[in-house]
């Protein structure tokens, strides 16, 4: 069984807490990584494809 695709908003969510760990932590990557996140979360969907069960 394969796992739903995350939503939009599940991955903006995760690219705020890698930001904030990053800043709690100093780590200038993954605050980078968050902000990235957060402006295009990733789909593992290509437009122009079905997915198939």
């Amino acid at each position: 069984m394969s796992r739903p695709p995350a939503s939009t908003s599940t991955e903006q969510v995760k690219g705020s807490v890698k930001e904030a760990i990053g800043k709690l932590t100093g780590d200038i990557r993954m605050q980078a990584e968050g902000r990235a996140q957060k402006r295009s979360p990733k789909s593992d969907v290509k437009p122009g494809t079905t997915r198939r069960s």
